[in-house]
């Protein structure tokens, strides 16, 4: 992951040693409050990113995000992506990247709050759809996946806990298409909404 890191700095045209930053971003995403919000969930991003590339305008802009989208996270806050947007502005600086790019990685992050870009935001569409392709997993690792977000929130009571993640389960399936990219709604939208409902109807049970 670091070597990952590094390659995408090098390229953005960081000066000097990239690697302190990016071993500060690993050592936040090994946090021990993180259950799904981990470096595996990092990884899994950055290769969806890889894989709908084709369809982005800057997609090192969006591996960049992708690296800073949840490097702020803890579970009872509501401010984490205007935190990780905030650091990820710093980090940039203090490499020296231009601000066209910090500026466009930060607002990237920020989108992440609410996964609903812009018609024709392309790197946009990239990152939530990568950011939400864990939803149209097998079965089995969206099974997973949901457990992994229940232990984040163990601080929940089971019944606020269950109101709360059936309202954010709702509003998913009630949007026209969860993702935006056509690669991206082809591999995952069936079986995302496919999951959704399945865990909706567990909740209920």
């Amino acid at each position: 992951m670091l070597d990952r890191w590094n390659d995408l700095l090098a390229r953005c045209g960081a000066t000097g040693d990239p690697a302190p930053y990016g071993e500060e971003l690993l050592r936040r995403w090994a946090e021990p409050q993180r259950r799904y919000h981990t470096t595996a969930h990092l990884a899994a991003v950055l290769d969806a990113v890889d894989t709908l590339a084709g369809h982005a305008d800057d997609a090192d802009t969006v591996r960049l995000a992708a690296w800073f989208h949840d490097a702020v996270y803890r579970p009872d806050r509501s401010e984490n992506e205007e935190r990780s947007a905030a650091l990820a502005e710093r980090a940039l600086a203090e490499a020296g990247l231009t601000p066209a790019r910090i500026a466009g990685t930060a607002r990237l992050v920020r989108l992440t709050a609410t996964h609903d870009p812009a018609p024709g935001d392309r790197d946009g569409e990239v990152l939530c759809d990568a950011d939400l392709a864990v939803l149209g997993g097998s079965p089995e690792a969206y099974a997973a996946y949901a457990a992994a977000v229940r232990e984040e929130y163990g601080f929940l009571p089971e019944d606020v806990f269950r109101s709360g993640r059936a309202a954010v389960l709702r509003r998913l399936l009630a949007l026209p298409a969860l993702y935006r990219t056509a690669t991206a709604h082809a591999r995952y939208e069936d079986r995302a909404r496919r999951n959704l409902a399945t865990e909706l109807e567990l909740l209920r049970s």
